[in-house]
């Protein structure tokens, strides 16, 4: 019987430098102290979480760390955590990276990504007979270039992976990377046919249903997140489409009940970083999947695996066992 999660895709490593302000074009601006590196994307991040959240779930990591420091650096990383199992990471070329400029005027962050490995990742990396999981986890669609690109028979390669993979007995799992554009409505709904877990934000839900969510104004469309999920359902997904955003989560299962859990109201000042929340919310809707739980439970240690993301200014740090974070959800839930 197969066990437990596999989450495959994205191996980054995140650079972030401290600026004086970002400049315009033509202009110099000062680097401070306090550079720092940490490892980012949809598997370091995703099962980095999952592996806090239930310390004796077993959990394997597929993608492509290149022949580098920055690749050993990912390796040591994952390698912190008994659980998972990092045999299916194939190493070959060089790491992808982000360099983050954090302006610490405006308190705004630019991204700069270098594709590295993470570009040619696809299939032939898999070898479907050797994995030990009962979920398969992919992310993301939009920064995985090989299998974003179009196939013939199944519309894009990630949607042929992800039939091979229930074929070879998986539920699969998918994220998607939060973009601009018109990619969304060529480069997600393919894959929505085979895809049993559906954990997006509402911008990305959004763009792939065409239900208007959030206005440029902020302002969320709170009525409209059933006809969004039921979108969802529509384009494929056979278990739970979820959706995430900072006041509520939301999702639909099988029999198109509509179920929302309400985000915690965190003090002020509990708030020490927003990188990698949405892989906490997405850990603990997959923890609480493979656990047979609700629909209704997953929503809330998503919301409260979040929650405990946002208490530390890296990605995973602040995430505890599945126990502990949800305790915030009596401490601070509504």
């Amino acid at each position: 019987m197969k066990r437990g999660i596999c989450c495959a895709g994205n191996i980054i490593v995140d650079v972030s430098y401290p600026i004086e302000r970002y400049p315009r074009a033509g202009e110099l601006t000062r680097i401070f102290e306090g550079i720092g590196r940490s490892t980012g994307g949809s598997v370091c991040n995703t099962i980095t979480d999952l592996a806090r959240l239930a310390p004796d779930m077993h959990l394997v990591a597929s993608g492509i760390a290149g022949n580098d420091p920055e690749g050993d650096f990912a390796m040591q990383e994952l390698g912190r955590y008994p659980n998972i199992d990092c045999s299916q990471v194939r190493r070959d070329g060089r790491t992808s990276f982000t360099a983050v400029m954090n302006d610490r005027q405006t308190h705004e962050r630019t991204f700069f990504q270098y594709a590295g490995s993470n570009a040619v990742y696809g299939e032939e990396h898999i070898d479907w007979d050797a994995l030990d999981a009962d979920i398969f986890h992919i992310g993301y669609i939009l920064l995985l270039p090989h299998l974003d690109e179009p196939d013939e028979a199944y519309g894009t390669k990630m949607a042929r992976l992800l039939h091979e993979a229930q074929q070879h007995g998986f539920k699969t799992s998918i994220d998607v990377v939060t973009e601009a554009g018109e990619r969304f409505a060529h480069l997600v709904p393919p894959a929505l046919r085979y895809t049993d877990y559906c954990v997006i934000n509402e911008l990305e839900a959004q763009q792939t249903t065409g239900v208007s969510l959030r206005d440029e104004d902020g302002t969320l469309h709170r009525e409209n997140l059933p006809a969004a999920l039921r979108r969802l359902r529509e384009l494929g997904v056979a278990h739970w489409a979820v959706i995430h955003c900072p006041e509520l989560g939301c999702g639909m299962a099988e029999d198109g009940e509509y179920v929302e859990v309400s985000s915690l109201r965190l003090p002020e000042g509990y708030i020490k970083g927003t990188v990698g929340a949405g892989d906490a919310f997405c850990a603990g809707v997959l923890c609480a999947a493979e656990e047979g739980q609700t629909l209704r439970q997953a929503l809330k240690l998503g919301a409260c695996a979040a929650a405990a993301s946002l208490s530390h200014p890296s990605a995973s740090e602040g995430v505890g066992t599945e126990e502990e974070v949800l305790a915030l959800y009596n401490r601070y839930g509504r």
